[in-house]
């Protein structure tokens, strides 16, 4: 396989899967990989979406716990390359499908209604402060609400879903009753959430947050994930959540 640029080919936390990254353009951060071990997934059948889904990292890692279709989204051709290209190296072709288009058409690529998951590390923020204008263009679409937005996420996400189907999201605490409201506005009721906080006694700082299609009111909030112990190592809980049980 043919690397490109500064790409690297990386190990997926533990040495069983690869994935190829850039520093310049894409290289996924601990959310993605809260987000995976949140969300739920049928063990055995189903479909999975995962929308603004990068290289690839999120299919990549629930590919592990499921054996379901799983179908990534992404609107940036570089990075969607990087993620064809790591799915193809793991041999997960049958598997996995990357999509190289804006999420607004995955309704009308995938299917309406018969997903039973999908999953999302949208874009956070809303504005591009002065101060970062001139940041590079892969991460600006990344981080920032350029090429989609919450609304647009969700929307989408209630299009593919079937009755009963999971939205999971991983986001910012700031953004929470935004993504609530929203939620409810396309009928999707949140019952989940979990937040992240980098140490004891810090502030949150990641919120992750998952809905069901057509559900009840009876949201649950789920005991809190510290990243970090004092002496800056990742706690014992973050060490299974990364590499699993010791």
């Amino acid at each position: 396989m043919m690397l490109k640029g500064d790409e690297r080919l990386d190990y997926l936390l533990t040495d069983d899967m690869r994935i190829i990254q850039s520093p310049s353009v894409f290289s996924f951060s601990l959310d993605a990989v809260l987000l995976s071990n949140f969300t739920y997934v049928p063990i055995q059948k189903g479909t999975i979406v995962d929308l603004c889904s990068g290289n690839g990292v999120i299919p990549l890692m629930l590919h592990r716990r499921s054996k379901a279709n799983i179908f990534g989204v992404e609107i940036q051709e570089r990075l969607y390359d990087m993620a064809k290209r790591s799915v193809e190296y793991n041999k997960l072709d049958e598997k996995i499908s990357m999509i190289h288009d804006d999420l607004k058409n995955a309704p009308d690529k995938i299917g309406r209604e018969f997903v039973d998951v999908v999953t999302c590390n949208p874009p956070y923020f809303q504005d591009i402060p002065t101060s970062e204008q001139n940041m590079n263009e892969h991460y600006a679409i990344a981080r920032h609400e350029i090429k989609t937005n919450l609304e647009e996420v969700i929307n989408a996400s209630k299009q593919l879903l079937k009755h009963g189907g999971k939205l999971a999201m991983v986001h910012r605490p700031g953004r929470m009753l935004d993504i609530v409201t929203t939620m409810r506005k396309h009928g999707i009721e949140p019952k989940r959430i979990q937040f992240v906080y980098p140490k004891m006694g810090k502030e949150a700082n990641t919120l992750l947050i998952e809905g069901i299609k057509g559900g009840k009111a009876d949201l649950k909030i789920l005991p809190p994930i510290y990243v970090y112990e004092e002496n800056n190592e990742y706690t014992a809980e973050l060490k299974e959540i990364l590499y699993g049980r010791s």
